[in-house]
């Protein structure tokens, strides 16, 4: 199979070194800039005791020619449009794109671009960030995609893309429903990207005051309420994972918009949390405190847009 991997940021870049270290047939396509870090550096992954460092097979969007069989893509939001442009040469009749970003918004793109055959959904659960090197930086355990057909129907592709994932040592559950799966992660980043953003600290630094860690069950709530209007209820245990994520006292976790937003750069809030609160508008559902947290972060947004 003929993987071409769309970025090689901390979610794609860890994916796909571990397809290429299983020895599948792994291009990543990358910006110029990227491209000459890594063929100087190389792609090396750190953290939880393992130093992994390869030699990557790249591409720049000016030297794909061919269809690949299967392409992972793995960039934010904010570089989807520029990214599926990018990638176009490497969708044939026979390519299977899955899509790892948080929402939902992103399917609705890449079918009317590349039409509902080509595009599988996706879920990537993975804690991985970039240091100042370039390097990906594992912070947890967590190494999971997964991938189905957007009706839910069992297919030869979806096996196989399974199968190839399985051998590099990433954990594929299989589901029927990856659009719930879809729509449950998103519970997850969103109560994390609020109660982050909204508490201006980690996970622990907001659980760590007064209504703190009722911050955290209370933006859950909304989350959930969304989910299940939408006809994707949270199963009890996920639910109850992710309360114990966002009010853990002493975590240290903080999520990417949490991050970006520190650093002064761009986020991925509407495609996060704008598009949840107009869902929950249309299906009815209050969501006061997703509303601020989305309202703060389009006030940074502007500010950046107006800075650059």
């Amino acid at each position: 199979m003929r993987i071409l991997t769309v970025g090689a940021g901390a979610v794609g870049g860890w994916f796909g070194a571990r397809l290429a270290r299983s020895g599948q047939d792994v291009t990543f396509l990358v910006r110029p800039e990227r491209a000459a870090a890594l063929r100087e550096r190389g792609l090396r992954v750190t953290g939880l005791g393992e130093d992994l460092s390869l030699a990557p097979e790249l591409v720049t969007a000016d030297a794909l020619s061919h269809p690949y069989d299967l392409v992972l893509l793995s960039v934010k939001s904010t570089a989807l449009d520029r990214a599926a442009k990018d990638l176009a040469p490497a969708v044939g009749p026979g390519t299977a794109i899955v899509p790892l970003l948080n929402g939902m918004a992103h399917l609705d793109q890449l079918t009317d671009r590349f039409g509902g055959a080509q595009v599988l959904g996706g879920v990537a659960k993975v804690v991985t960030t970039l240091n100042e090197h370039g390097d990906i930086v594992r912070m947890a355990p967590p190494s999971v995609v997964i991938t189905g057909e957007l009706d839910g129907r069992p297919s030869a592709r979806v096996d196989a893309v399974r199968a190839v994932l399985t051998r590099a040592g990433i954990d594929t559950p299989a589901t029927s429903d990856v659009v719930g799966s879809m729509w449950h992660k998103w519970v997850f980043i969103s109560t994390l990207a609020a109660v982050t953003c909204l508490g201006r600290g980690s996970v622990g630094e907001v659980a760590a005051v007064p209504c703190g860690a009722a911050l955290g069950t209370s933006v859950l709530a909304e989350a959930a309420a969304v989910s299940a209007a939408a006809g994707h209820p949270v199963p009890d245990a996920e639910l109850s994972f992710t309360a114990r994520t966002v009010t853990a006292p002493g975590s240290p976790l903080t999520p990417s918009m949490y991050r970006d937003l520190l650093s002064g750069r761009p986020t991925e809030v509407e495609h996060v949390l704008g598009d949840l609160i107009a869902r929950a508008r249309a299906l009815h559902v209050p969501t006061p405190l997703l509303d601020l947290a989305t309202l703060q972060l389009r006030v940074h947004q502007r500010r950046v847009s107006l800075e650059t």
